[in-house]
């Protein structure tokens, strides 16, 4: 007679794997207010910094105006550092009276401000001005939630109670800023308004291929190209131009240029993959802490080992649960996990080989369970679960998938490039895998081919998308409108766009084209 497990051990196996489950949820959630947290200390750090250099500018201007009045420097400088005093703290809303009372403005003169602000193309020969929407600083507030849907330290205690009893577990839903409740809950969208644009050369000799920001300082980011080079560049404090700190030749052995990159986590080095093909390395890691015995150019290594067994190298993302952790995605219809085992060391795992039919265009990481999506031209959505080390769903769509990233503020919303014309995205829930939420997109006057070049990239806050396109046009899409088509298209440079990013710390996108040049388009 075989042993059966009694009532008991079935529900303590119950009670172990749902605390387990609850506990790498935690963890996934403090590791991303970790991660928020050095964001922030970043840029109130910077700001504090701009904040003095502009007090300091404002009282040398002040001053010489009351020396050209013929008032004393002493006096001048006296009624100046009052007057800045005062009109730092009425830039808060608020400010402090003589009897210690608060006292908050109402905001007229923001108001005032904002109804004067103009869109200006700076070098264009584009010039038009627009409303501005109440809110201008949207792109680092967070999405509003109800109270309810924020954490409580009481939610963040897991309790679990004898047999009998009932069980208050913390939900995956309250780990995010809820954004998938806002999707098509508008009539008209929120339009993003940008004050400027400016363009300058990229410094590369060959078409543009690719763009990241830093990940710990968004002042810098890179860019690729067809020759090989990346460059590192620091946007100037004007916020108008960005300057070229480094130049780095980092062409493969077998002369190919990086297919796609990727800013290791602490920001220190960027690592590009290649090709598969006669047996080319596949992965570099560009360390911009060194340098070579010129002392210009950074460090460029090869990794040794070489997963991909033919074509090229599609995608590289790294886990955001795991630091030291990142997978690539190939033609080879392969999925590729790739873990830390020393410095610039990395040993590959690979996760699948035959569950795409066909190559693998985008690969990316999500926050539960260590999930690995990839999307391929075999037209599915696959996710991969690497704690288990099995499949963990597929969705099949009508349309070859090119590319796939996660929202940043809602763990559960991610979204798929594909190649249908005037629906190339498409937004998906993670918990309801087979449903499409939302799907939208642009079309195209010059072609009506659909090229994995473009790339989307989402808003801090996580309700706005930009694309490039295969014309010269920024598309901007706000989830929370109910339509299909972009809430509004700049048109930004001479030809094709491939990817317009965020940043985080400074009102500004990024974009880079076939025109050779990067774009700033300063937001209001």
């Amino acid at each position: 007679m075989g042993l059966h497990p009694s009532p008991t051990e079935h529900h303590q196996n119950g009670v172990v794997s749902s605390r387990q489950e609850h506990e790498e949820t935690l963890l996934a959630l403090i590791e991303h207010r970790t991660r928020e947290v050095k964001h922030l200390r970043y840029y109130i750090s910077y700001y504090n910094s701009q904040l003095e250099e502009a007090e300091k500018s404002l009282l040398e201007s002040k001053s010489k105006l009351a020396r050209l009045r013929g008032l004393t420097g002493a006096s001048s400088s006296h009624v100046d550092t009052q007057q800045v005093k005062i009109e730092r703290e009425s830039k808060t809303g608020s400010f402090h009276k003589s009897d210690g009372s608060f006292h908050k403005s109402d905001g007229s003169s923001k108001n005032h401000l904002q109804s004067k602000l103009r869109l200006v193309r700076v070098g264009s020969k584009f010039s038009h001005s627009v409303p501005l929407p109440p809110s201008p600083s949207f792109v680092w507030s967070k999405v509003k939630s109800d109270k309810n849907r924020r954490i409580s330290p009481e939610q963040e205690n897991i309790e679990v109670q004898g047999r009998g009893s009932k069980r208050k577990f913390f939900e995956q839903k309250e780990t995010t800023e809820e954004v998938i409740p806002l999707i098509c809950k508008s009539s008209s969208p929120e339009p993003v308004l940008y004050q400027a644009s400016n363009h300058f050369l990229s410094q590369h000799k060959r078409r543009l291929r690719c763009i990241a920001v830093c990940p710990v300082n968004d002042h810098h980011f890179v860019t690729s190209g067809l020759d090989g080079v990346v460059n590192l560049w620091e946007v100037h404090s004007s916020q108008s131009v960005a300057c070229l700190l480094k130049s780095t030749n980092c062409i493969s052995p077998q002369q190919r240029w990086p297919e796609d990159i990727v800013w290791h986590p602490d920001g220190n080095s960027l690592l590009s993959v290649y090709s598969a093909d006669g047996r080319d390395s596949q992965v570099s890691v560009t360390d911009f802490g060194r340098v070579k015995a010129d002392g210009r150019a950074s460090h460029v290594s090869f990794l040794e080992d070489k997963p991909h067994v033919t074509g090229v190298i599609n995608s590289i993302a790294f886990l955001p649960r795991e630091n030291a952790s990142f997978v690539t995605a190939g033609t080879d219809h392969a999925v590729v996990l790739w873990r830390e085992n020393g410095q610039n060391k990395w040993k590959p795992e690979t996760l699948h080989r035959n569950l795409h039919s066909s190559a693998v265009m985008g690969v990316s990481g999500m926050q539960q369970r260590s999930l690995v999506l990839s999307v391929g031209k075999d037209k599915r959505i696959l996710g991969y679960d690497v704690r288990v080390g099995r499949k963990d769903f597929t969705q099949q769509v009508d349309s070859k998938c090119l590319s796939v990233l996660p929202n940043p503020r809602d763990f559960n919303l991610f979204m798929v490039q594909t190649g249908t014309p005037e629906r190339q995205l498409r937004l998906f829930d993670i918990r309801s895998k087979r449903s499409e939420v939302h799907g939208f997109g642009w079309k195209q006057e010059s072609s009506e081919s659909q090229s994995a070049l473009i790339n989307q990239a989402w808003s801090p806050n996580g309700v706005y998308i930009t694309s490039g396109s295969a014309d010269p046009m920024i598309h901007i899409f706000d989830i929370r409108y109910n339509g299909h088509k972009p809430s509004q298209s700049i048109e930004a440079h001479q030809k094709r766009v491939f990817r317009a990013m965020w940043l985080r710390s400074l009102p500004l996108l990024l974009s880079i084209s076939s025109d050779l040049n990067i774009g700033l388009h300063k937001i209001v």
